[in-house]
């Protein structure tokens, strides 16, 4: 088959390698399409997990081989969204709800071969039997894209649930990308004043339509005091989400802050960076810092329900789509993203 392997940083290359070998308790799935993550992209730049890798982990596509010890929950031919990781729900951190620290959910997943990273950027994966759980099967009125979608959305309502809010506050959402705007849209559903920030007013007037309070560009001059405006008698949000990998506005965030509030760590994903923060606001003003990462499979039904729904409808943030032997250019592209970017997918199979 043909997949796309990391060979070292920023080194992609079109191979071709074996079809992954399934047990009698394991699915082979086709792949369809696989969504491009910001998290794979650092990996690939910054070369911080060695190769060779198959990449890519928002996975949908079409059952081809069922192992005979599997139950009839699965049948070939079905459609279906995988999930890549699975705690053992044993260990300290899974007793902690930690699920992506515990080291059983670091080893199990899909893969096409070689480490069980993900492997979407390839023609098959193997789904192995401790992560059937997470495997969703996709109703017939929504596409292979909308069921890609789903592990994204996943560690966003994660990181929500993370928050402690209630109905009215005021939370600030800063990056408009597509996981940014997917936040200001669950946010809404769940009954928040949403001030979404980004630089491109293409994303703001997208934001605008998701529900947002107030869009703003992160330039503005009047900023701090146009997002106060929105905060509960002008004391400070109660929240922000900081989607992109940015320190300065960690530290805005810190500033806009009311006391007790929480500021949401979700793109610092970059180990070795160190960043000013004011203790004192966090000691005496009790300002919390939170981060999120991954995904949680015990959000899985909720998460499916919100996207196949169309409450949270993600089809219009999906604006490129490449092929297979493109998906150097489909990460190029969402490492630098334009004025009419959002979410970048690799098309393994064109649906019918």
């Amino acid at each position: 088959m043909r997949a796309v392997v990391y060979r070292g940083i920023n080194d992609l290359r079109l191979e071709t390698v074996p079809v992954p070998t399934t047990g009698d308790d394991e699915l082979l799935v086709k792949v369809a399409v696989c969504g491009v993550c910001p998290t794979d992209i650092k990996k690939i730049h910054y070369g911080t997990v060695p190769p060779p890798r198959i990449f890519g982990h928002e996975t949908a596509g079409t059952i081809v081989h069922v192992g005979k010890r599997i139950n009839r929950k699965f049948r070939t031919g079905e459609r279906v969204a995988l999930h890549h990781h699975i705690p053992c729900l044993k260990c300290h951190f899974c007793r902690h709800r930690a699920f992506a620290q515990c080291e059983t959910y670091k080893k199990t997943g899909i893969t096409a071969g070689f480490e069980p990273a993900g492997g979407g950027y390839a023609e098959y994966v193997r789904v192995m039997n401790f992560v059937l759980p997470g495997v969703v099967k996709i109703p017939a009125r929504n596409s292979f894209l909308e069921g890609a979608m789903l592990e994204p959305v996943n560690t966003i309502l994660k990181a929500v649930n993370r928050l402690n809010l209630l109905r009215g506050d005021s939370v600030m959402v800063v990056g408009q990308g597509p996981i940014g705007l997917m936040f200001t849209r669950i946010l809404r559903l769940r009954g928040m004043k949403v001030i979404a920030s980004d630089l491109l007013e293409s994303r703001l007037a997208l934001a605008r339509k998701l529900g947002a309070r107030l869009a703003i560009s992160a330039n503005e001059v009047n900023f701090s005091a146009r997002v106060k405006e929105v905060s509960h008698k002008g004391a400070g949000i109660d929240a922000a989400i900081i989607a992109v990998p940015s320190d300065s506005a960690v530290q805005q965030a810190q500033q806009l802050l009311r006391g007790g509030g929480q500021i949401l760590l979700f793109a610092h994903t970059v180990r070795g960076k160190v960043s000013e923060v004011d203790f004192s606001g966090v000691c005496v003003d009790e300002k919390d810092f939170l981060g999120s990462y991954s995904a949680d499979v015990e959000l899985q039904e909720e998460v499916s329900r919100l996207v196949f729904s169309r409450k949270l409808d993600v089809r219009g943030l999906i604006s490129h789509q490449f092929p297979l032997e493109n998906t150097g250019d489909a990460v190029d592209l969402a490492s630098h993203p334009t004025g009419d970017s959002l979410k970048i997918v690799v098309s393994v199979k064109k649906e019918s």
